[in-house]
């Protein structure tokens, strides 16, 4: 029997399994495929195998990164990408491209750099859930690993004028949500019926800008004004995180009602053939013996 796939990954808040975007694609792709995942939430990248969440640990393999993981899982037999065409799978790498650049350098500033943010949402959040004293180092240190993300996916140095970076990644991350609204259009997902990695990676980035409380929030506000991007966040939380919530704990409470049941009757088993061993009840169960024999006795004797 192959051993179980454990997920590590940030925990959840605002509504969401994970605030963490790269945490929330690979929960979500599990969702879409049917993996069988462990999910272990954990507050301290240093708990890991790896030092980094999330991480995949499978036969006594560490996989790391949203790409390798759903790599890994399709391998697994876990694919959420098997009924598209070929034209569909290569607009889904297209797209997951675009996310990557556009979207995330974006995110990463308004969540670990934007100063109002930063210091008034998510260091906060992280430094009041990762142990002392780890919580005064680990989230300067993601932070400063954001700013050097920027700073590379830019192709900048680090002594470049970041108020002109910052005007340029929020006007890409714009028009890129503005090109995602397009292309989902009416539809519940990117591809029509069923989600897709595309849509486990548009999930990741959406999810957290529509759903945390931003101080200085007005790339949130333009993504709040493009309703089916926002409907599309609430509908994979409905169908694949609280309903599937809900059904998991129902599963598990009639396991446990049935356990119980299966306990119960395995006792009243257990004192019925403890009841009839007994040597009262034997003893009971031989006096009609005794007194058939002496009515036949009299009878005879009569005659």
């Amino acid at each position: 029997m192959a051993s179980p796939m454990e997920l590590m990954c940030w925990p959840g808040d605002w509504g969401l399994p994970s605030i963490h975007t790269d945490s929330l694609i690979v929960l979500a792709y599990a969702k879409f495929s049917r993996a069988p995942l462990k999910v272990y939430f954990i507050n301290n990248p240093w708990k890991t195998p790896t030092g980094e969440i999330p991480v995949l640990i499978s036969n006594n393999m560490n996989v790391v990164q949203p790409d390798n993981i759903l790599n890994f899982l399709r391998k697994q037999k876990y694919n959420a990408d098997y009924e598209l065409t070929a034209k569909q799978g290569a607009d889904t790498l297209a797209f997951i491209a675009l996310i990557e650049e556009k979207l995330r350098p974006a995110l990463l500033h308004a969540f670990w750099v934007d100063i109002e943010n930063y210091c008034n949402l998510t260091r906060p959040w992280f430094a009041s859930r990762i142990p002392f004293p780890l919580n005064f180092y680990i989230p300067g240190q993601m932070s400063r690993s954001a700013m050097n993300q920027i700073v590379l996916s830019r192709g900048e140095p680090p002594f470049c004028n970041m108020k002109d970076v910052e005007t340029q990644i929020y006007r890409d991350a714009k028009e890129c949500l503005n090109l995602l609204s397009s292309r989902l259009g009416t539809s519940n997902f990117f591809f029509e019926k069923t989600p897709t990695s595309f849509d486990a990676f548009a999930f990741g980035f959406l999810a957290p800008l529509y759903k945390a409380e931003l101080p200085n929030a007005h790339l949130q506000k333009h993504l709040h004004q493009l309703h089916n991007l926002c409907h599309f966040c609430d509908n994979i939380l409905t169908q694949y995180f609280v309903q599937s919530s809900v059904e998991e704990m129902v599963d598990e409470n009639l396991q446990k009602l049935t356990q119980l049941v299966n306990k119960e009757c395995t006792l009243i088993e257990k004192m019925d053939d403890n009841l009839r061993n007994s040597p009262q009840h034997k003893s009971q169960g031989a006096t009609p013996l005794k007194l058939t024999t002496m009515t036949s006795e009299a009878n005879s004797s009569q005659h």
